[in-house]
């Protein structure tokens, strides 16, 4: 059974491919893109009001380096953006040899490692990878992957997780807690076959459970740390894609949504698909850490 929770929609725009959302608490602005619309949204909490701002590659995830850049995740690299002005430097090139491909999930360890999943821009089997970033160094982790999703963090840095989406199991691997870097072999904490949904975005809260979006599941799944399905949560879109903690106190939800891959008929039976919304489920989050580039 779902369970029902406190819920709004933040953004009425329909996204093909909402994805990537994040917070910065010393702004109190989340963020948030369409991929294949090539946008960047922008929303002080403050006032609700949303900006788009055209982005010129796919682009999927955002954080914050500092108080005057960001760091994006594009198609083909990892970008610096100025803050106030939105200017795109290219930092470091990722599969920028790779047309086919494109970045997806990621996640920002709390050494300030950034985890970034690539994948076919058609989902081809095996196109994708996942690569750590820290301090001007990319690494390769995993190659192989089809759709990578719900990359996250322990609050002390000691457990990564993450999956392929084509496969539907969500893995955990120990990590360095300095680096980012893994220190095993993953193994499977939760088979998601049979649904609701396949394993998309995810987050963990402050008492370690895992808060993942189920595409396709019209919900949110939240595990505790041993891989056991606690709750989930109802989301009023088919296609929920990522979550991310928000507000000063992170106890809420921002999700995004897309209405990629839908015919007409399942469009006009979801009038939601591709909204943003923000869910207020009772929940301790917290907030992104800073990503190191030097």
């Amino acid at each position: 059974m779902l369970e029902s929770v406190p819920t709004r929609i933040v953004h009425d725009e329909l996204l093909e491919l909402g994805e990537g959302p994040t917070y910065d608490p010393e702004t109190n602005t989340a963020f948030w893109f369409d991929i294949i619309g090539k946008g960047l949204y922008e929303m002080p909490l403050a006032s609700g009001n949303v900006t788009r701002h055209d982005m010129p590659v796919m682009a999927s995830e955002i954080a914050v380096v500092d108080e005057a850049t960001q760091i994006v995740a594009g198609e083909d690299g990892l970008y610096l953006r100025e803050r106030d002005t939105g200017r795109l430097t290219l930092h470091k090139p990722l599969e920028a040899d790779r047309p086919d491909t494109r970045s997806n999930d990621g996640g920002v360890h709390p050494s300030g490692a950034l985890w970034i999943g690539t994948m076919g821009k058609r989902a081809e089997r095996e196109a994708g990878a996942i690569y750590h970033y820290r301090a001007g160094t990319i690494t390769s982790l995993y190659a192989n992957v089809s759709i990578p999703n719900a990359i996250c963090f322990s609050d002390d840095g000691r457990l990564a997780y993450f999956a392929d989406t084509a496969i539907n199991k969500l893995m955990r691997v120990d990590c360095d807690p300095a680096t980012g870097l893994p220190t095993g072999e993953p193994t499977e904490l939760h088979d998601q076959a049979g649904g609701p949904g396949a394993l998309d975005g995810a987050l963990v809260a402050r008492d370690g459970t895992i808060w993942i979006a189920c595409w396709g599941g019209k919900c949110l799944m939240v595990l505790s740390p041993e891989g056991k399905v606690l709750r989930r949560i109802e989301v009023p879109a088919s296609q929920p894609t990522c979550p991310a903690f928000i507000g000063e106190t992170a106890d809420k939800i921002l999700v995004t949504t897309a209405h990629q891959g839908m015919t007409p008929g399942a469009r006009a039976d979801d009038a939601n698909a591709g909204r943003t919304f923000v869910l207020e489920p009772g929940v301790a989050g917290k907030h992104p850490p800073k990503v190191v580039i030097g």
